[in-house]
Formats: C-alpha cells, sequence, structure tokens
C-alpha cells in the first residue's frame, strides 16, 4: 500500500508539474505573440515620413521601444506573482501593453515598482503574495518552472528549519551550475534581495558598494543602469558612462545591457575616457603612485592660471592707423573674462571684447576726426557768411555728421573680427595651447613642478620629471584630461550623432546623467576626478572590492580612496553573500585576506561544488596536459590559467587557446574551472596577496593549483 501511495504522489507531482508548464508556455506564447503586435505596429509607425525636429524626437523614441522589443527574445517572461487575493502578475524582461488599455500590462517589466516582490518576498515577509514561481525558457519553449510557497501553507508543521536567505532559490542555483560562456549573460530571474536593493537605491549622490568574490557586483552595477534608465527617463537624454578595468572585462559584459534594452551607455576605461589619445608606454609603480595623487589637480590648475596674459597697453593697427587699449581697460576686459571659465574660453570671450573695443576705438576717432573737420569748417562758413549777400543760403554744420551708426558699428566689429592680422596678434599675446605640450612642459620642469606642486619632495619630483613623456601611460591620463579640462576646447563645435551614446563618446566633455563604476578600489585619486568631471552632480554608482586592490595607490579602505573626491558625503552598501566562487575554495581565503590587510570579512558561499581543491608539482610542459584534462571535464564550459606576470608569456606559448591571465588581467572575470599557477609567485608581486584573493576566487566548480619545479 505504501509503496502505491509513494508511486501516486510521484505521478500526482508530475502531473501537476506538466500542467504548471502547459498554463506558462500559453501564457509566454499569449506574450510572443503581443510582442509581435507591437513591433510590427511600431514598425509602421517608423515607415511613415518626418516633416519637422518633433517627428524625429517622436521617431527616436519609437525606434528605441521597437529596438527593446526586437531583443527581448530569450526570457521575455520569467517569473509569475501570486497575490493572496487571487491576483496574477507576470514579470518579465520588458513591459508588455495588454490590447485592452484599461487593463493591467500584460507581462511587467521587471524594473517595475509592482515587480519588486519578486526580488524581495520571503515566507518571513511575503508582502501579500501567496507564491513566486521562476519560469526557465528556452527560446520561445517553457523548459520548467519552480514554486515558491510563501503563505507558510508548504511548511510542515514538524520543520523548524531556518528559511532560505536566497530568493528562489532552486532557479538560483540551477543558474550557478551552468557552464560559463565567457560571456557575462543577464541575470534579472535570479537577482537577491541585497542586490535589489542597491540597485533601487536612489540616485542622488556616490554609492559605494563593498562587494568580494562571487556577489554580483558587476550583475548589480549594470543592472542599475538599466533599472535607472527605465525609472529616471531624462538619463536616456544625458546617456549613462559604465567605467571598467580593461577592453577584455567590457567585452566580457558588452551584452548584457543591451539584452536588458539599454542603448543610452558609454563603456570605456579611464585610460580611453580622451578621445583620439591612447596609451602608448608602461610606468613604474613608483611613477604611477605620485602621480595619481589627488594633489596634481591644484598643481595644474596654478599651471594653467601661470599661462594667462598679464594686463599691459594693446597697440593695434586697423587700416593703417594705430590704436592702444589701454592696460586698465584689459585688465577690466581680463577681470570679466577668465573667472570660472576653462583658458581657451576665457580666450574666446576676451577676443569678442577687443573687437568691440577696437570697433570702438576706431568709431571714436573717427567722431573726434569729424569734430576737428567740423570747428574748421565751421570758421570758413563764418568768414563767407561776412561777405555773403542777403538771402543766399549756405550749409550748416549739422549737415556734416559722419559718426557711425550702431548698425556700423557692429559691421566694423565682424570686419575686425575676420581680420588675420588682428588675429595673429591676439595669438602671440595670448596663444592657444595643446593640452599634451602644456603637460608635457611641466613634468620637464623639476622647478616649475616644485612651485605648483610644493607637497612632492625633491625625490619624487626628481622621479616625476624623469623622463618626458612623449607617449602617454595610463597614469599620465588623467593629469592630461585634468589639462584638457582646464584649457576647454578650441572648437566650440558640437559633434551631432544619431544616438546620444554616439555624440557622448566623441567628447570629451560631455555631461553623463549617471556613472557606474566596476572595480573601482583601482581607480587612483586623479581616476576619480576624471569621473566627477564626466558627472559633476555626483551622480555615482561604484562597485568593488577593496581587499582586491592591486593599482599603486596605498589605500585599503574606501574611506581613503574615496576621500579626496567625496569628501564624507558618501553612502556606502555591501553585498555579503557569495553566489560564484564554491565554498571549498572560500575556505582557503581566510589567511590570504589576513596577509593583505583587510579590513573586511569575506563573504558567505552559499553553494558548495562538492569538489575539493587540489595541488599539484609540475613541470611547465605538464601544464597543457592539465589543461586539456580540466577542459575535457568541463566541455561547453570554460577554463582559464591565473599566473605571476613574469611566468604569462612562457605560458601562453604551451597552452594555446586557454586563456593566460595575471591577476590584475582577471579581474571581474569568472570560469568553471582555473589553474593557479606559482601562487607564490604572484603573493610576491607588489600587493600580491590581493592579487591571490583574486586569482582564487576566479572560478565557479573547481580549483587547481600548480607549483612549477
Amino acid at each position: 500500500m505504501s509503496l502505491n501511495l509513494s508511486h501516486m504522489r510521484r505521478n500526482s507531482a508530475h502531473t501537476s508539474l506538466d500542467n504548471a508548464i502547459a498554463e506558462e508556455q500559453r501564457f509566454l506564447d499569449q506574450a510572443i505573440e503581443r510582442r509581435d503586435q507591437l513591433a510590427e505596429h511600431l514598425r509602421a509607425e517608423l515607415d511613415t515620413e518626418i516633416s519637422d525636429a518633433l517627428e524625429r524626437a517622436r521617431h527616436r523614441m519609437l525606434r528605441r521601444q521597437h529596438e527593446e522589443l526586437l531583443r527581448a527574445q530569450d526570457g521575455l517572461v520569467f517569473g509569475r506573482l501570486d497575490a493572496l487575493d487571487g491576483t496574477v502578475r507576470h514579470v518579465g524582461r520588458i513591459g508588455i501593453q495588454a490590447e485592452d488599455q484599461g487593463d493591467e500590462p500584460l507581462l511587467l517589466d521587471w524594473r517595475a515598482p509592482a515587480a519588486r516582490p519578486f526580488y524581495t518576498a520571503t515566507a518571513i515577509d511575503p508582502q501579500g503574495l501567496a507564491r513566486r514561481r521562476h519560469i526557465r525558457t528556452t527560446g520561445s519553449v517553457v523548459a520548467g518552472v519552480d514554486d515558491e510557497p510563501l503563505d507558510g501553507a508548504a511548511a510542515s508543521a514538524e520543520d523548524d528549519a531556518a528559511p532560505s536567505e536566497l530568493v528562489g532559490e532552486g532557479a538560483l542555483l540551477a543558474a550557478l551550475d551552468q557552464r560559463r560562456t565567457g560571456r557575462m549573460s543577464t541575470a534579472i530571474s535570479t537577482l537577491q534581495r541585497e542586490q535589489d536593493d542597491i540597485i533601487r537605491a536612489e540616485a542622488t549622490g556616490p554609492l559605494i558598494v563593498q562587494g568580494g568574490p562571487g556577489t554580483g557586483k558587476t550583475v548589480v552595477a549594470l543592472h542599475r543602469v538599466a533599472y535607472l534608465l527605465f525609472t529616471h527617463r531624462q538619463m536616456a537624454d544625458q546617456a549613462v558612462l559604465v567605467l571598467g578595468p580593461s577592453p577584455r572585462f567590457l567585452e566580457y559584459i558588452a551584452q548584457v545591457l543591451p539584452a536588458l534594452g539599454e542603448t543610452a551607455v558609454v563603456a570605456a576605461t579611464c585610460d580611453t575616457l580622451l578621445p583620439g589619445v591612447e596609451v602608448g608606454r608602461d610606468e613604474s609603480r613608483e611613477i604611477a603612485e605620485i602621480k595619481g595623487r589627488a594633489l596634481w589637480q591644484p598643481a595644474l590648475e596654478k599651471h594653467v592660471a601661470s599661462l594667462l596674459p598679464r594686463a599691459r597697453d594693446l597697440k593695434l593697427r586697423w587700416e593703417g592707423e594705430f590704436y592702444v587699449i589701454p592696460a586698465a581697460t584689459v585688465a577690466q576686459a581680463l577681470a570679466s573674462a577668465v573667472p570660472g571659465r576653462a583658458y581657451h574660453r576665457a580666450r574666446l570671450i576676451f577676443t569678442e571684447q577687443i573687437h568691440s573695443l577696437l570697433a570702438e576705438a576706431v568709431a571714436e576717432q573717427r567722431a573726434a576726426l569729424l569734430e576737428e573737420m567740423e570747428h574748421g569748417y565751421e570758421d570758413i562758413l563764418a568768414r563767407f557768411d561776412r561777405g555773403a549777400k542777403p538771402g543766399v543760403a549756405h550749409a550748416s554744420s549739422s549737415d556734416v555728421d559722419g559718426l557711425l551708426s550702431e548698425e556700423e558699428i557692429d559691421e566694423l566689429r565682424e570686419r575686425i573680427a575676420e581680420n588675420e592680422p588682428i588675429a595673429r596678434f591676439i595669438e602671440s599675446w595670448w596663444p592657444t595651447r595643446d593640452a599634451g605640450q602644456t603637460l608635457r612642459d611641466l613634468l620637464s620642469d623639476p622647478a616649475l613642478l616644485a612651485d605648483f606642486a610644493p607637497a612632492l619632495s625633491p625625490e619624487e619630483i626628481t622621479t616625476a620629471t624623469a623622463v618626458v613623456p612623449e607617449a602617454w601611460s595610463s597614469s599620465d591620463i588623467p593629469l592630461l584630461d585634468a589639462v584638457a579640462d582646464l584649457l576647454g576646447s578650441v572648437d566650440a563645435g558640437v559633434k551631432q550623432g544619431e544616438f546620444i551614446a554616439d555624440q557622448a563618446r566623441g567628447r570629451r566633455d560631455w555631461v553623463y546623467g549617471h556613472v557606474v563604476v566596476d572595480e573601482a578600489q583601482e581607480l587612483s585619486e586623479m581616476q576619480w576626478q576624471m569621473v566627477l568631471r564626466r558627472c559633476p552632480s555626483r551622480s555615482i554608482t561604484a562597485v568593488g572590492d577593496i581587499d582586491q586592490a592591486e593599482a599603486a595607490h596605498r589605500h585599503t579602505t574606501w574611506a581613503q580612496a574615496v576621500r579626496a573626491a567625496f569628501g564624507e558625503r558618501w553612502t556606502a552598501a555591501e553585498l555579503t553573500i557569495c553566489y560564484r566562487t564554491p565554498r571549498e575554495v572560500m575556505e582557503l581565503t581566510g589567511p590570504v585576506l589576513e596577509k593583505a590587510g583587510s579590513h573586511n570579512a569575506p563573504p558567505r558561499a552559499v553553494r558548495s561544488s562538492g569538489i575539493e581543491p587540489w595541488q599539484r608539482t609540475v613541470t611547465l610542459g605538464e601544464v597543457a596536459a592539465l589543461a586539456q584534462e580540466m577542459q575535457g571535464r568541463w566541455t561547453g564550459g570554460t577554463v582559464g590559467v591565473v599566473a605571476p606576470v613574469a611566468r604569462v608569456a612562457a605560458l601562453r606559448g604551451v597552452l594555446g587557446d586557454v586563456p593566460v591571465l595575471t591577476a590584475t588581467q582577471a579581474k571581474g572575470l569568472e570560469w568553471d574551472a582555473t589553474l593557479l599557477v606559482d601562487a607564490e609567485g604572484i603573493a610576491a608581486e607588489p600587493r600580491g596577496w590581493n592579487g591571490l584573493y583574486v586569482a582564487l576566487t576566479r572560478c565557479t566548480q573547481e580549483l587547481g593549483q600548480l607549483i612549477l619545479v
């Protein structure tokens, strides 16, 4: 009887699951059909002719909506919320409007406030829900469902186990166990509560998010971009800047935001923020640390200010005559043009004032000459009048009026502005300047640098000025950016493009609606200044792990890292749960963090791979065979090798297509399995214990450590 009862229960469970899958398949079919209808309607709208600027703006909006619908292919529907009152809502990648305008949306956008309980409701805090359902799809087919009762109905009276801290645990762990492809995917169906809290946090000031390896820092950062662009539509008019640590990292995350329907995004590294400027040389960590300090900002401001001209008499020639603009007048023009403006902007305003002053001087001199002529003419008339016969008319002085009208003075000013000799004179007195040469002038003059940066020691000044850069290093870029900003653009023209992101990408002085910084612990104080220039509103989200910092600066806490940029005006948040790295690997990190001088507890791993980390002593030639074995075990996934800088070239020579990276290059990446070669060599590098912490935590399943002999 008990066997039959067990069999009946299994059959009932299978039937219930089949029914649930069939139910969700019907809804998915309906959502796909409605999505396609909306896309076709928008396509027809876009085929209409554009007659004016208003129509162009409307077409841009419709095009964004159309592209969003087209991108919403995989995972269109991934969740369902069953409320205690019987209301059922489905949650998906995008919102889809029902055919009846008065109805609720057919599909809730995951970013909508009504969808938030999908990420935050728990059995302890069900938020009015009876059940949450995770829906797994493959293309247009429902592959499975996972139900989470939230009303306590499924809890056994004898079950006193603590509730899981994970939302949608089954779906989450299934996603974490999937093979890695070398590209990041979206995680909108498995976001956890502490991640969602950060994604939906206010964007009114700097938010600094500390998160150890595998806590989903990058997932949070990118989904926060999508959430903010959805919630604050005006941000799309300014674009959002995403700063990553390396081009490889940007390639890794490249498809996430487009998959979420967002295109008003510019992705870059600090090295690529200046249009047309590339890093062309390496520099020592010592020099990089010196050049990364905040003291360079006031030093560069003083340097550029010293290049401004001083007031003196300006002697200008116009149509064969010399005119002098007195020093006092020049000083007044400088005082109105310079304060609060970039060098070239102030120069432009001052030049316009000189054109006006010269035009006025020409008009005044002409008036004076005419007055002299008129006095002489009146003497002649007086003598003529005394000898004239009665009744004979004569000319009056009022008939002679050679004064320039306002329109004539404006025309004169325009002619002066187009005069090349005057332009050359102003250029010689107040020259236009190149940012690169201006910076090189400072970096090649120890005495000048000592004057403008007194906080640097004589030894540091000698180090910083030892090489005059022809090609730029990574640590030069923030200094060059600061000089370019202080000088300003010579060309006031604005580069246009069809999309906001294209316009923003081509302009150094673009002001973004929001900036997201990933691996933010690596930024120097001068790189933070680059961020602030692009987002003066300080609407910034920075995610990172201060314990993984490998940059040349000496910061070991977030307060030290951001004090120069934000002072005390920033908000801290923390991600505490490690989803990626298995418990077996995280257990190795405690001693490494201690040696790195960490002030933080490592994140708590919530999953186990069942594979203990292993270690072998091998020759260089044997590494390839081990890598092949590992690739065989993780077919369809990825394997990566992390090694000290000194070992990378040799390993790449024997490993072929297996990626071999330094700890710095591996930051932010993940593989199914990692081969860690020569851990002691990594630990011996500058900030090597931090690097080793990075190297240990790249895998989702298996870690092998190799000692080379």
